[in-house]
């Protein structure tokens, strides 16, 4: 025990024992500063730098943009750069699935094919149908009233009531002989108009071109796109004018007529009107004779 306490007196009395620190002139040795110091006081005074410098240290990095130079933290601007990629990415994908569905409806216009929606829609919804004989479809009296009130309005009206009905609002795309007549029944969608070769094609309307490639079965085919939903086809062409994109005005060339495509067996025209996505007869539309 004895030697114990003594070397505690002995570890104390290092501790406590006083120095003095002396900065002196180099030339002169005149002294300028002196510091009495001891170990303990040497000792807490560097501790407690040490965390002060440590606190310091953390709070720069936590609370200023040094920490994105740090490696382990992450970038603020990295995060935010992520952020708007990831919804510049959702907006793409729904931008292709858009425009994968367009260009769907684009290659059923170039084969002609007519998906049988209604049939669809109907055995989808058969369970909601309602039984029309159970349900009173007589006209009520204010019917009755606002019907004579809107034909007496348009009784003297000097324009169409619809823009449904564009007969005559269209140019003639071709002159020319009518070969082959509209047929839904046997799924010719069109018009075939024989021209001679290289016999100008004009566009039927205003409006904006979104097809205009090479196809092994058509040829040369033109798509454009009309206001109201209609859209204008020409196909077996020689040659195009018009490229995806480019805008047109009624009765502007875009082809010439060709004899391209499988299915072509001379030089003419196939053209079609699509109304509302669906294909109808050109000639409720344009006077051909």
């Amino acid at each position: 025990m004895a030697k114990k306490a003594k070397k505690r007196k002995e570890i104390k009395r290092k501790l406590l024992h006083k120095y003095r620190l002396v900065i002196l002139n180099e030339n002169t040795f005149e002294e300028k500063i002196s510091f009495k110091l001891n170990r303990l006081n040497v000792f807490v005074t560097g501790t407690f730098f040490i965390i002060i410098l440590i606190g310091l240290t953390t709070l720069l990095i936590a609370f200023t943009p040094l920490r994105e130079y740090i490696p382990g933290y992450s970038s603020t601007r990295l995060k935010r750069q992520a952020t708007e990629l990831t919804y510049k990415t959702d907006s793409l994908v729904n931008v292709l699935n858009y425009t994968n569905r367009y260009l769907d409806n684009v290659r059923m216009v170039l084969r002609g094919e007519i998906e049988n929606n209604e049939f669809n829609r109907d055995s989808l919804f058969q369970q909601y149908k309602l039984d029309p004989s159970t349900i009173n479809l007589e006209p009520i009296q204010e019917d009755l009233d606002l019907r004579k009130e809107v034909e007496l309005e348009d009784k003297y009206n000097l324009f169409e009531p619809s823009m449904s009905n564009l007969t005559g609002m269209l140019f003639k795309p071709l002159e020319g002989p009518i070969t082959g007549n509209y047929d839904a029944d046997k799924k010719h969608y069109a018009v075939d108009i024989v021209a001679p070769q290289d016999t100008p094609v004009k566009a039927v309307a205003d409006g904006t071109v979104i097809f205009a490639e090479w196809t092994s079965e058509t040829g040369y085919v033109l798509i454009l796109e009309h206001k109201d939903n209609l859209i204008s086809v020409y196909k077996h062409n020689g040659a195009l004018s018009k490229g995806q994109g480019d805008v047109v005005r009624a009765g502007e060339v875009i082809a010439a007529v060709g004899n391209t495509g499988e299915l072509s067996t001379g030089p003419h025209l196939h053209f079609e009107l699509w109304l509302n996505g669906k294909p109808t007869n050109p000639s409720d539309f344009i006077d051909f004779k």
